[in-house]
């Protein structure tokens, strides 16, 4: 059986660890920089690959997959409100220009930052604060217009930008908050003063339907009472009485009508008045004396009138 000469064993072992050293694993959605004495040799993708041991080494990896870089900034908008924003870039870089993004940036976080900054800046100071919430879309699609072209040539793709943040000055938020309490309060008490307003006619109209109602009511009775009146009047005739003593005897009816009707209210207020018999027949007589002198001072100006 052939025996192996014990000087060779340090060198197997010694050619077996250098070769082990050449073999490396690169991750998926990554790429590996390989570069040869310094200088760049092949860009290696996802897998298991071999490098020349101590000719070749990793010089670096970049990642493919989608990233994120959250910028914070500070600005002032045109009406003079400083306020602090946070822009999110959302990017990758290229597969086919790894060797860009590798070798021609030093830091591309930093100099995407510094992209971003310039043109937050360059942005905002045109807008009011107001508007500055209204159009964060408008912002952020011109950060990512201006961002792509600038950073395409570099093999970084801009997938998104994003202005996930606007925060004022905690004095200027306080005002706003007092003006939208204000407004607010302007329109509910529109609103209230409308709503009494409101009640106010539907008072005054149910008022003046009542009213008409009442003096319709009123009218009725009067004209039933004269009805009636008249009714009795004639009855008193037929049976011999002529008109003014009928006239005398309603007049003393209603009078103790009235009279029973006071006695029976106990809420009614004390009335001084006369409750003879004679009292109703001077009331009926003064009636009747008003009522000619009324008839004549109403001839008298129809005949002046003519």
């Amino acid at each position: 059986m052939p025996t192996i000469n014990p000087v060779l064993i340090p060198i197997l072992v010694l050619g077996l660890i250098i070769i082990s050293s050449g073999l490396f694993i690169v991750k998926q959605q990554s790429a590996a920089i390989i570069e040869r004495f310094g200088k760049f040799n092949s860009i290696r993708q996802s897998g298991l690959q071999f490098k020349i041991p101590i000719i070749d080494k990793i010089a670096g990896k970049v990642s493919l997959r989608v990233q994120q870089l959250d910028v914070p900034i500070e600005t002032k908008t045109f009406d003079d409100v400083f306020v602090r924003m946070q822009v999110s870039i959302q990017y990758l870089v290229s597969k086919d220009a790894v060797y860009d993004a590798f070798y021609k940036l030093q830091n591309p976080h930093d100099q995407i930052t510094a992209y971003v900054y310039d043109l937050v800046r360059a942005e905002v100071p045109k807008m009011k604060l107001d508007d500055v919430f209204v159009k964060k879309d408008d912002i952020a699609i011109a950060v990512k217009s201006e961002l792509s072209g600038a950073m395409q040539d570099y093999g970084f793709l801009i997938i998104k930008a994003l202005v996930t943040d606007i925060d004022p000055d905690a004095s200027v938020k306080n005002s706003m908050n007092r003006i939208n309490a204000a407004e607010r309060e302007k329109i509910a008490a529109e609103f209230e003063g409308e709503s009494e307003r409101i009640r106010i006619v539907a008072k005054a109209r149910a008022e003046a339907e009542s009213k008409r109602l009442q003096g319709q009511g009123i009218a009725d009775q009067r004209r039933e009472i004269a009805k009636g009146l008249e009714e009795s009047v004639a009855v008193l005739n037929d049976v011999g009485i002529n008109s003014q003593e009928a006239s005398a005897l309603i007049v003393v009816t209603q009078h103790y009508d009235t009279l029973q009707s006071m006695g029976e209210n106990a809420n009614s207020n004390l009335i001084m008045m006369p409750n003879a018999p004679a009292a109703a027949s001077d009331m009926l007589g003064t009636m009747v004396a008003s009522f000619a002198a009324s008839q004549q001072l109403g001839e008298a100006m129809k005949k002046k009138k003519s």
